[in-house]
């Protein structure tokens, strides 16, 4: 099934957009996890650590998102044995039935590419329960770059976020640079590129970075990529409500076309004011049942 497909599906048997992302930062996880903090330890214990973390984090909210967000910077600072730890996060999350969108930001010459492709898409390079259902991808180094990806979105019905309009305060020094804004040049070869890969519920397998924290600029996003289904980053801990995310959404009747996510502001909830008195599995569950209340009046 064409990965749009098959997101839309998920997301209409959740009933919510929420994409919750496991960043699990070493300096915020609870006092359980304490070991992935200790520099004494060896490094297979320090990343399976990470991984109990992350795989609990799952089992918590498994029955109510329809996807997530595993960032792989987190595992890949502990080498081969954080790679095992990922493999056992994403395992753990197609296990429980979830969509797993692959944060690894990838880009490289083409050759490069295609290898990074097949490192997460491919179903015999990655193992059948390692593989990602999507990624997302760095296009500043041109088409040739994205093609490769493209490539393997056809081959195994995979999907690709290309990073168009990132949420973090930089952004701005290159992605509003120039007329047009190169975003928006990226944005329209996004369009492009996602028009063969379009499925039944009218969107792409190709997506966009957008960040939640550029209310303003949504609107003319959506309307530049009318197709494409949005990944948006920045709500909660950074900043954004559901208020600011209409934009991003597409009108009735057709589907939703956005997924929100939220990283520590579900998986580190147990280090707000307001919810200092509960475990931190509660407070996840609290923080999370939040955000779907609040989005639900502006996904349908």
């Amino acid at each position: 099934m064409n990965y749009a497909d098959r997101l839309q599906a998920a997301v209409d048997a959740k009933g919510n957009a929420c994409l919750v992302g496991l960043d699990p930062h070493l300096d915020l996880l609870p006092a359980e996890f304490e070991s992935a903090r200790d520099t004494g330890r060896p490094r297979a214990e320090r990343a399976a650590a990470l991984a109990d973390f992350a795989c609990e984090v799952i089992d918590v909210v498994a029955d109510r998102v329809p996807a997530v967000k595993p960032q792989s910077a987190f595992f890949e600072v502990f080498g081969s044995d954080g790679v095992r730890a990922w493999e056992r996060v994403v395992a753990a999350a197609r296990a429980a039935g979830l969509i797993v969108i692959g944060d690894v930001k990838r880009g490289d010459i083409a050759s490069t590419a295609a290898a990074y492709a097949r490192a997460f898409l491919d179903p015999a390079a990655a193992g059948a329960e390692h593989v990602c259902d999507a990624v997302t991808i760095n296009p500043y180094l041109g088409a040739d770059s994205v093609t490769p990806f493209l490539a393997a979105c056809r081959a195994f019905d995979a999907g690709v976020y290309v990073l168009v309009r990132t949420s973090n305060p930089g952004s701005a020094d290159f992605q509003r640079h120039g007329e047009p804004e190169l975003s928006h040049l990226v944005a329209r070869r996004v369009h492009e590129w996602g028009a063969e890969l379009v499925g039944e519920c009218g969107l792409s397998s190709v997506g966009a970075v957008v960040g939640a924290t550029h209310a303003r600029e949504l609107r003319s996003f959506r309307e530049a990529m009318p197709r494409t289904p949005f990944l948006l980053p920045g709500f909660g801990a950074q900043g954004a409500g559901a208020a600011e995310l209409v934009d991003a959404f597409l009108p009735p009747p057709s589907p939703g076309g956005a997924i929100v996510n939220s990283s520590r502001g579900i998986t580190f909830a147990w280090r707000r004011l307001e919810f200092a008195d509960l475990d931190w599995k509660t407070a996840a569950s609290r923080a999370l049942d939040e955000m779907i209340a609040e989005l639900a009046p502006v996904h349908r």
